[in-house]
């Protein structure tokens, strides 16, 4: 059986300022908070995970659904003349910062 595929969208890495310290991909959910409080609005969505199946007599896989990867959005309004970040976590980790969005 093949490796485990999730449904994820390419992201570029970046980092988001707040107080006097910062928090980029990778950071913790808990260190998040620390540096940058409560955001503004939040949201928790289900990612679904599907593994490859075993090939059709045509030779074509279908994915195998197998459960959600539980990811969270946080926004946060930065004030006037500041773009709002849009903070994605799985797994209590960042795993992208973006810029200008209003959430999904």
């Amino acid at each position: 059986m093949g490796g485990l595929l999730l449904a994820t969208g390419a992201a570029q890495a970046q980092s988001l300022r707040c107080n006097d310290a910062g928090v980029r991909e990778g950071d913790s959910r808990l260190w998040l908070l620390k540096t940058c409080g409560q955001p503004s609005l939040s949201d928790t969505y289900c990612v679904p995970i599907f593994y490859p199946g075993p090939p059709n007599r045509h030779g074509v896989s279908q994915p195998i659904p197998a459960g959600c990867l539980m990811t969270d959005e946080w926004l946060y309004e930065r004030g006037p003349g500041n773009l709002p970040a849009v903070v994605k976590m799985q797994n209590g980790r960042i795993i992208s910062i973006r810029y200008g969005e209003q959430g999904r």
